[in-house]
């Protein structure tokens, strides 16, 4: 700019002597800048007759002094040497401000001299360091402000009236103004304020001007304030404040009766003062009461060493008492709050307001250094803010909120109650029609009311510091319940009243979701345990500034009990000597210094129920009248007077506003009641009368207000305000952190979300729905992050209604409706968001969710594989292995045999039919508008992201997580034996595939959700008669369950593995439908968690489904390469399992399904298993002691003894083939046993169970069926009785020394002459002719040879050697002699003779021990 470059150039003739040529340029530059003013001043002068010629003087013609002193200036100027700061700015301005003191100039000449004046302040060239600068500025004021000029006509009177203020406002804005005093600018204001009043009868323009100026000058003043020394230019507080006051009150410095005028003016010429104008019309009515207003002891005046200091607070205090005095004037002159008068009663506290509002603004958090300051907000402005925050006129109430926003914003540490009666008695009486309040003033308190809500710590800090506190009223629940309730709209349309109250409610809201990230959620804070009663005036704070101080005392103090006013009115009435001590103290308390009696009573009477009967009315009043006769007697004679008053003034107020009198009392009534009460005498009239009126117009009310709401800010409610402002708890300052979060929004949540979707249910808009949707995500996270479960289900429930995917579907293309309905996708699109952030604290809303999803697979909308298990993504492209894909929504890939239903053909099914131009049915060519609605449909469900509410579940917390299972299996419905219709069990099919998703995608989990899931599948397969989609999707996705959850659950093997218990008992019709599937997936099951599966139940489940298998025609191979899987090389062959094994090996021997190999392959199995007991026997050795080893091997011999229990079974086998090679296997079990221990007993169970039972079932087989049924029958018997030789030779030296050997011997005896005798087809078989003899002989010969079969001498003789020769004879009687040739033969037929009687009970007696 210029003016800076010419300061810099000046400064540089200082600095830089190289530079001088452009300095002088610079010097030479200013001094022609004022040559050319003198040059325009003198033009204008000269065009007046009177400063044209030359005035005579005795002889002499002499020039008139201005002009001589401008002409003496323009010789001076371009002669001086110094620098321009170095020179007395006075010299080169003296001659301008005589032109414009001089009361001989017209308003032309005054005009151009102004002009020049500003011209020079707008230079620069006058600052802080000039020389004599304080005088320069202050002479600048004082000519200025004593501008003298003839008024020729009403338009150059204006110019210069604009020009004045031009010229002071260049004063405070030049860099020299801090040099003005505090007297001076008050001056400057002063002047200022008379011009604007003086403009009401002038022009338009010079009204604006005046105004703008005013309103510069304030905010050039305040602004000065944040800069201002607190110990230098503040108020002087202590020994100065009460010498001020001991002074008494100078007047010369009062703000506004300083005389403008320097002198009288003469009424012989037509000059006019500029003063004279501004103390005629209405200035002269308004002056005096400015003059006059605040003048009692709150409006001390500073004194003269104040007033004449640099400027600072005394002129900012005067200037602000001043602005404020402006509203009281407004009031002295009739303003009401309902009065609807806008000329004056607008105008004059419009202009007041907007100068303080820019006070403030600019003052800022200064104010509160600088207590007088402070004070006049406290007291005065916010007083007059109550009066006028009511006022009918939009424009006052506006700027009347603007202003609390701002002392909210900068001052809300000093003015809690002020706000707390600010909204209780402005904001939420004006916000409500109930009130009388107009649609505007309405409107207008709504705004601020919004405004304050965006403020991002109002509503923390209104509910901390009064909600918090019993002494104070329910801000925060009040505000938030009228935002709740304007923005319901009732029988109407949606308003903008309806959208600004959402904007509020939204905007408290979303403060609290960004404040959820700060620190401290609810989950840190402990909840409120009361657990004794402890009084809310003992409960303390020790540090307001420190969260870990005040968070637990105001939380603790939210849910303290309150005292009932009815209770406490009933106690300080009672007659008991400890209640009226307690009445008197209680009425110690107020402080009722300068009140008059009935404000006194008013707030006496405020803090309880006045009780009903007369004697405690009394006892009340007597304590009243004590405690206000001891501080304001003012003309009572005593305590008495005050009672008898205060008791009248009861029945006074009764009588006025009790509706059942109806002759009301009057003036003169009141006052002759009253007579010679004061101590005998009589009290003026003039007091009484004001108290009667004063009850008539305001009623004291002795009951509290049933529904009353919002009081009025009465005068003796003020003064209680201002009283209970010294005593207050200091104003808590809330950050950023959501201490309080929790207990707010628990408080307003209900409201909120009930208010929101009202208006959205409402709304047409786009925008609106947005908001709505914004304030949505804004509760849903707030009521997650704190936990607020039913909150959340709340919101999820409201606004699954709004995706009227819940409502019955009446319309013949949905989807189409869908993508046309916005407000539909948006909330789908909203509710499934929700679903996925916060599910964690989803509870019942679930099933919402889940109608939800339902209702869009109905509709074929859900895209493929909703229900994916994320963690086997390789299943994406193949099917699930039992032959059937799985369920997807957009196909119609469900059971053809059931009907699905055409809706669930899917989307593009259905959007490909509108595309097809089919010859047959004609259909027409879908619109644009269709297009585009499904296109919209489409892309609303892929923003949805359905699937990951499933395949993220194992994100969730467990107590979603069950309810997310329990609603799917409500959602599935329970399933009804035959009575389902197709579209109910796509219903069910779709909810179990999604429940065994969640299922597989928890398995860290199981535990939780494993009963819940089987007791539903259980109840599908129970109920199920017939094959359909749903038991197929239960059977396979319990297999799958088990396939997954077993490598990793090895603590539930048994659970998941007896969970498959279920298919065997599904329905036989069933069971054969699905056979081969279930059993591939058995065998996958097997292959992969073989490993996994320890106990014996769980190998029971799996060979018991196995073992069915064996004689199906499909699954038998399926169960049989997982049965071989098991036992082949004994890799998974545990002693759990062993029994169970070969048992199922033995039903797939015996199976006639399939080829006779895959019987021979089982026998192998079994028979191979014995290397297993071998190899467990050697282990049980090296690792355990002899209890334990001994125990070991018994269980591996009853394992043995079960596996050739079994191969005996196969050796009845009809074919030929498996029945002879399942003796080879019993053979190689039977002799193969060099590993294992058997204990002797477990050799007789053999003989006795395995080898003689099969010995004689064969037999009774060959001689009682055909050779067609069994083949070469002859063949088996042989191997049979090579297996009872061939092992009792291998058994003998053990079991001879058995004492039951005898019995045994017999038994094989017994068996060979069976075979001997046995005819096979009807004729003896000459094979086992040859054979048994020939194995009987070895077999004696053996005997012999060990000495087993000899003869003994003894007494009694000897049985086995008898019984045995006894047998031999009956088989081959050539056997004697030959295997013991030495013998008599006749000897040994002698013996014979002598045994025959005892070898029956001797055969009986071994049945019988078999």
């Amino acid at each position: 700019m210029g003016r800076l470059k010419l300061q810099t150039g000046i400064n540089a003739i200082e600095e830089e002597p190289e530079e001088c040529e452009d300095a002088n340029s610079n010097k030479a530059t200013l001094a022609c800048m004022i040559n050319s003013e003198i040059g325009a001043v003198l033009a204008v002068m000269r065009r007046n007759v009177r400063w044209g010629g030359r005035y005579m003087s005795g002889d002499d013609q002499l020039e008139h002094s201005l002009i001589q002193a401008l002409k003496a200036l323009r010789k001076q100027i371009f002669s001086w040497q110094h620098k321009w700061h170095a020179i007395n700015p006075a010299l080169y301005l003296q001659p301008f401000l005589e032109v414009i003191r001089s009361d001989e100039t017209g308003a032309p000449i005054t005009g151009v001299a102004l002009s020049s004046v500003y011209k020079i302040l707008t230079l620069d060239v006058i600052d802080q360091n000039t020389v004599n600068v304080e005088g320069t500025m202050h002479l600048i004021v004082d000519a200025v402000t004593s501008c003298r000029f003839e008024v020729t006509d009403p338009a150059s009177e204006e110019v210069v009236l604009m020009k004045i203020l031009q010229v002071l406002l260049a004063c405070m804005k030049s860099k020299a103004s801090v040099m003005l005093s505090n007297q001076h600018v008050c001056t400057i204001v002063n002047t200022c304020f008379r011009i604007v009043h003086q403009a009401g009868t002038k022009g338009e323009l010079l009204q604006r001007i005046a105004r703008h100026t005013m309103h510069e000058l304030v905010r050039c003043i305040f602004a000065h304030l944040p800069d201002v020394d607190n110990t230098e230019r503040a108020l002087v507080n202590g020994s100065d404040t009460v010498r001020r006051e001991a002074g008494g009150v100078n007047n010369e410095y009062a703000f506004g009766s300083r005389p403008l005028e320097n002198g009288n003016l003469s009424s012989e010429n037509d000059n006019l003062q500029l003063s004279t104008n501004f103390t005629s019309n209405v200035a002269t009515a308004i002056d005096e009461n400015i003059i006059m207003a605040g003048s009692g002891k709150e409006a001390v005046p500073y004194d003269v060493h104040h007033m004449t200091e640099p400027y600072g607070v005394p002129c900012m205090v005067e200037i602000f008492h001043f602005l404020c005095s402006l509203l009281n004037v407004a009031e002295h002159m009739g303003m009401s709050s309902r009065s609807n008068t806008m000329a004056f009663d607008e105008d004059v506290p419009l202009f007041a307001l907007s100068l303080i509002n820019s006070a403030v603004e600019l003052g800022g958090p200064s104010i509160s250094r600088h207590q007088r300051l402070l004070s006049l907000i406290q007291d005065e402005l916010f007083r007059n803010l109550m009066q006028f925050g009511l006022s009918m006129s939009p424009l006052i109430v506006s700027m009347v909120c603007s202003i609390v926003l701002n002392l909210y914003h900068h001052l809300r540490k000093e003015v809690k109650l002020h706000l707390e009666a600010f909204f209780s008695c402005v904001i939420l009486r004006l916000a409500q029609s109930r009130y009388g309040a107009s649609y505007q003033q309405q409107e207008v308190a709504m705004e601020a009311l919004v405004d304050f809500c965006r403020q991002k710590t109002f509503m923390v800090e209104m509910y901390a510091n009064l909600d918090c506190d019993i002494t104070c009223s329910n801000v925060f629940e009040e505000l938030a319940n009228l935002l709740s309730k304007s923005a319901f709209p009732v029988n109407c349309p949606l308003s903008s009243m309806h959208i600004l109250a959402l904007d509020g409610l939204i905007a408290v809201v979303e403060g609290m979701a960004e404040r959820i990230g700060n620190g401290l959620l609810s989950s840190e804070l402990a909840p409120v345990k009361l657990e004794e009663y402890t009084p809310f005036w003992m409960v303390k704070c020790d540090n307001y500034s420190d969260p870990n101080h005040w968070v637990p005392f105001v939380r603790r103090r939210k849910y303290t009990a309150g005292l009932d006013k009815n209770l406490v009115g009933d106690f300080l009435g009672n007659h008991d000597e400890f209640c009226v001590q307690v009445l008197h103290e209680f009425a110690g308390t107020f402080d009722f210094q300068d009140m008059t009696l009935d404000t006194a009573l008013r707030l006496f009477l405020e803090t309880f129920r006045l009780p009903g009967e007369s004697q405690k009315i009394q006892r009340v009043l007597e304590a009243f009248s004590e405690r206000y006769y001891e501080q304001s007697p003012h003309i009572l004679a005593n305590k008495d007077a005050a009672l008898l008053l205060s008791y009248s003034l009861i029945m006074l107020n009764t009588d006025q506003h009790n509706v059942q009198v109806k002759k009301k009392m009057t003036e003169e009534d009141f006052i002759r009641n009253n007579r010679h009460i004061n101590g005998g005498n009589d009290l003026p009239r003039e007091f009484l009368s004001e108290l009667y009126h004063s009850i008539c117009k305001n009623e004291i009310r002795t009951i509290p207000e049933q529904g009353a709401g919002f009081p009025e800010m009465t005068p003796s409610r003020w003064i209680d305000l201002m009283h209970k402002s010294k005593k207050t708890a200091p104003f808590i300052v809330s950050d950023s952190v959501a201490y309080l979060d929790r207990d707010m929004f628990a408080i307003m949540s209900g409201p909120t979300i009930a208010a929101i979707s009202v208006v959205f249910d409402h709304a047409e808009h786009e925008d609106v729905y947005q908001t709505c949707i914004d304030g949505f995500l804004a509760v849903a996270k707030i009521s997650a992050c704190h936990h607020l479960e039913d909150v959340l289900d709340d919101l999820v429930i409201s606004l699954c209604k709004f995706t009227t995917l819940l409502n019955p579907s009446l319309v013949e293309e949905p989807v189409l409706v869908f993508g046309d309905d916005m407000k539909a996708r948006m909330a789908t699109v909203t509710v499934f968001t929700i679903a996925n952030r916060y599910g964690d604290y989803i509870r019942a809303g679930w099933r919402n969710i889940l109608d939800c999803i339902l209702r869009l697979h109905k509709l074929g909308l859900l895209p493929a594989r909703v229900a994916s298990d994320a963690a086997d993504e390789s299943e994406l492209s193949t099917d699930t292995g039992h032959g059937k894909p799985l369920t997807n929504s957009l196909s119609s890939t469900h059971m053809p045999a059931i009907g699905t239903p055409k809706r669930s053909s899917g989307l593009m099914g259905r959007f490909s039919q509108l595309l097809s131009l089919d010859t047959e049915e004609p259909r027409s060519q879908p619109t644009e508008q269709q297009l585009a609605a499904h296109q919209r449909t489409l892309q609303t469900i892929q923003k949805c992201h359905i699937d990951s509410i499933f395949t993220e579940s194992k994100f969730l917390q467990a107590e979603s997580l069950l309810q997310l299972a329990r609603a799917l299996i409500w959602a599935a419905g329970r399933p009804q034996k035959g009575n389902s219709t197709p579209e109910d069990e796509d219903t069910a099919v779709f909810c179990l595939e999604l429940l065994i998703a969640i299922t597989l995608n928890n398995r860290d989990r199981i535990v939780l959700l494993w009963q819940g899931v089987y007791e539903h599948i259980s109840n599908i397969v129970q109920s199920t008669v017939m094959p359909c989609a749903l038991v197929d999707k239960a059977v396979f996705g319990l297999l799958r369950i088990c396939q997954r959850l077993l490598p990793y659950k090895e603590n539930l093997a048994d659970e998941l593995l007896r969970s498959l218990q279920l298919v065997l008992k599904l329905d036989a019709r069933v069971a054969d439908a699905y056979c081969e599937q279930i059993t591939q997936e058995v065998n996958r099951l097997v292959k992969a968690n073989a490993s996994h599966i320890r106990s014996q139940l769980g190998w029971r489940t799996i060979t018991s489904l196995l073992s069915i298998t064996a004689r199906h025609p499909e699954a038998s191979e399926a169960g049989f390469d997982a049965l071989f899987f098991i036992l082949s090389d004994g890799a998974h062959l545990l002693p759990a399992n062993y029994v169970l094994c070969i048992d199922a090996s033995r039903q797939f021997a015996e199976s006639r399904v399939g080829q006779a190999e895959r019987s021979v392959r089982a026998l192998d199995l079994m028979s191979g298993s014995v290397d297993c007991l071998a190899r467990w026997t050697n282990e049980a050795k090296e690792a355990s002691e002899e209890e334990e080893v001994a125990k070991w091997s018994q269980d591996i011999g009853e394992m043995w003894l079960r596996l050739v229990q079994g191969l005996r079974k196969v050796c009845l086998d009809q074919r030929e083939e498996v029945r002879n090679h399942a003796l080879l296997s019993l053979q190689r079990c039977l002799t193969g046993v060099d590993g294992i221990v058997l204990a002797h007993g477990l050799w007789l169970q053999c003989f006795d169970l395995v080898i003689f039972t099969m010995l004689d079932d064969l037999l009774e087989i060959a001689q009682g069926h055909s050779q067609k049924d069994y083949r070469n029958m002859d063949g088996t018997l042989i191997l049979a009785m090579k297996i009872l030789s061939k092992n009792f030779l291998q058994l003998l030296q053990v079991l001879s020394q058995l004492s039951t050997f005898c019995k045994l011997w017999l038994g094989v005896l017994s068996r060979m002459e069976k075979y001997m005798k046995a005819k096979v087809r009807g004729k003896r078989s000459e094979k086992l002719q040859e054979l048994v003899p020939e194995l009987l002989k070895n077999t004696l010969l053996v005997m012999k040879t060990r000495g087993i079969l000899v003869q003994r001498s003894a007494l009694g003789g000897d049985s086995l050697w008898e019984l045995t020769w006894l047998h031999v004879i009956n088989i081959a009687p050539a056997l004697q002699s030959e295997v013991f040739p030495e013998q008599d033969s006749e000897q040994l037929q002698h013996k014979h003779g002598e045994a025959e009687g005892s070898m029956v009970p001797h055969e009986i007696g071994f049945s019988y021990s078999k």
